[in-house]
């Protein structure tokens, strides 16, 4: 059996946990640059704030009504989440985390604990809130997709918590899910299914394999369709061990933001792009990849006049490789031959693809020793290490720029909450 884990209203959450004046009250988190609704509590749902209304068309209303507006704050939310995961390996080794907010699990284990899973999935909640302040649902059932839509019906309940164990219970979760609420149909097949008076799931999984298959993309749709008749067809792709070679096949890397002012100079524009490259490598380390192609990307404000307002310089590396330095390096370069003299960028980023596991890259010739190869890992091994340890961003390229000099090119933020559990200087204080 397989149990979904979906924090609610995440980010709306973290915000409540070091601020509980905030219970009960209306509040809103901003998307990055504070450009549109990303995050609402269900008291502002209930106002009519929409996800993804720009912030500058709702501003007069959340004023109105007096609701609280929080910039994203990426390392509150980052940490938050890493210790919701670790109170949900307290109840299975076999952790998939979904996304920032969401977790699979695999409750096989848990029934020999709990001869009833709906006592399983309630102390998960339980456990959850009282070591992190973080309220969850829990949704579980014998597939992936049944859990995700379990989850979604538990959200209606007044424990949190859903079980889908037996056909009688699968049959009326299935016909209280409309369509286009099922896991991996999306607004591409909504409409052609709605369009076919295929209303819910429960109609879905009445018509043949053989319609799924024609009308739903093949193979794919088939996998959709019999996990939803309670057939296995996705596996868990826990964080270690054997699974994690089952694991989805990145092909590339990306790290992209926009500015909070336009920049026009190349140091700022510098800076920024060293930066972004230092987070890709350092997802590219933590996956265990190198790459082999570099792609920097400079936006200009898509509302103005001409075009096209994206640019992008692709250079390839004579070795795979992710190190932070060498990949930096290459990225400077690409931008003294891409930008543009007088033109105000709006964004930018860096893209990493060519992916291979890293350590297999065949020697250059005329390039780094295998010994030196071996003591730049060292050396990037030795950097996320400390970083990890004392902070992210503590040790780093000086092309990279200070704190300081970062709020020249860094996004708007004008409304963040502090990081409470990872930097010294902003540490929660009580009384």
């Amino acid at each position: 059996m397989f149990a979904l884990v979906d924090c609610n209203n995440f980010y709306v959450s973290c915000e409540r946990v070091f601020q509980p004046q905030l219970e009960g009250v209306p509040v809103v988190v901003l998307s990055n640059n504070d450009g549109c609704l990303i995050a609402r509590s269900d008291e502002a749902k209930n106002l009519g704030f929409a996800m993804g209304e720009p912030y500058y068309q709702a501003r007069a209303r959340l004023q109105e009504h007096h609701v609280e507006v929080f910039s994203s704050n990426y390392p509150l939310y980052g940490d938050m989440s890493r210790r919701v995961t670790q109170v949900l390996t307290q109840f299975s080794p076999e952790v998939e985390v979904y996304s920032i907010d969401e977790s699979f699990l695999d409750l096989s284990g848990q029934l020999y604990l709990f001869p009833d899973l709906a006592d399983c999935a309630a102390a998960v909640r339980a456990a959850v809130r009282q070591q992190t302040g973080i309220p969850v649902c829990v949704g579980v059932a014998p597939t992936k997709t049944l859990a995700k839509l379990a989850n979604r019906l538990a959200r209606h309940t007044s424990t949190g918590v859903l079980v889908l164990n037996t056909p009688e219970q699968r049959a009326a979760a299935l016909a209280a899910t409309p369509v286009e609420k099922i896991w991996g149909i999306g607004r591409r097949y909504a409409p052609k299914l709605l369009a076919q008076n295929i209303q819910t799931a429960a109609d879905l999984v009445a018509m043949p394999e053989a319609w799924a298959r024609r009308h739903l993309g093949g193979v794919v749709g088939v996998r959709l369709w019999r996990e939803l008749r309670g057939e296995v067809c996705l596996a868990l792709h826990a964080g270690g061990g054997e699974e994690a070679t089952a694991a989805p096949v990145r092909h590339s890397v990306t790290c992209t933001r926009s500015f909070g002012r336009p920049q026009t100079g190349l140091g700022p524009l510098a800076e920024a792009m060293a930066m972004f490259v230092e987070r890709a490598a350092e997802r590219l380390r933590r996956q265990g990849l190198s790459a082999h192609l570099l792609t920097i990307i400079l936006g200009t404000n898509r509302f103005t006049a001409g075009g096209p307002h994206t640019q992008t310089l692709v250079l390839p590396l004579t070795t795979a490789t992710n190190d932070t330095a060498a990949l930096t390096k290459t990225a400077l370069r690409a931008l003294r031959q891409l930008r543009q003299a007088g033109v105000a960028y709006q964004r930018a980023g860096v893209l990493l693809s060519g992916l291979e596991p890293a350590g297999c890259a065949q020697l250059d010739l005329f390039g780094a020793s295998a010994k030196d190869q071996e003591q730049r890992q060292q050396l990037m091994a030795t950097l996320d290490g400390l970083n990890q340890r004392f902070g992210r961003s503590m040790v780093q390229l000086a092309a990279a720029g200070t704190a300081q000099s970062r709020q020249v090119w860094g996004g708007r933020q004008a409304r963040r909450s502090p990081a409470f559990t990872t930097s010294w200087d902003e540490l929660w204080t009580v009384g």
